[in-house]
């Protein structure tokens, strides 16, 4: 990287290009646009994520530019003699900057984070069609140690 990346938490200025990555990944399915007509389902959900305790969106920065964004979630539990699980979610990386280090530097930012939180352990879930991402993800030192089940509740539109 010829920048210096740098890892922040995500301000409403950055929302779009927040958006934009995840419009640009084919892969997700999640029915992510960049339609102005969708803009305010982002800013509510913006809102609601920076008025959250435990919820944290992030950015990471690279020469002035959003290259890349994740979001954590702490959740508090009776298992694990009370000490919190934390979520790590929503892991992209522009296309065009992929391989040199982004994802590996948002990823040890997290868990730092989750450290300082006192968490129990990291978590993450993956879609099961991700194989590159699953590699990416055990360099990291995860595990695949769950199975995962999902309800679509509402169409993506």
């Amino acid at each position: 990287m010829q920048s210096k990346l740098v890892v922040r938490r995500a301000a409403r200025a950055d929302l779009a290009a927040i958006v934009a990555l995840f419009a640009d990944d084919a892969m997700g399915g999640h029915g992510d646009t960049t339609d102005p007509h969708c803009f305010p389902a982002y800013e509510a959900a913006f809102a609601q994520i920076e008025a959250s305790a435990n919820d944290r969106l992030y950015v990471a920065e690279l020469g002035g530019e959003i290259a890349g964004t994740f979001q954590t979630t702490l959740t508090p539990g009776l298992t694990g003699r009370g000490r919190p699980v934390f979520t790590i979610e929503s892991v992209q990386t522009r296309a065009d900057l992929r391989g040199q280090g982004i994802g590996a530097a948002m990823i040890a930012f997290a868990i730092e984070r989750a450290r300082e939180a006192g968490a129990r352990l990291v978590q993450l879930s993956s879609n099961a069609a991700r194989t590159d991402a699953h590699r990416f993800y055990k360099r990291c030192g995860f595990v695949q140690s769950h199975v995962a089940f999902k309800m679509k509740l509402l169409a993506d539109s």
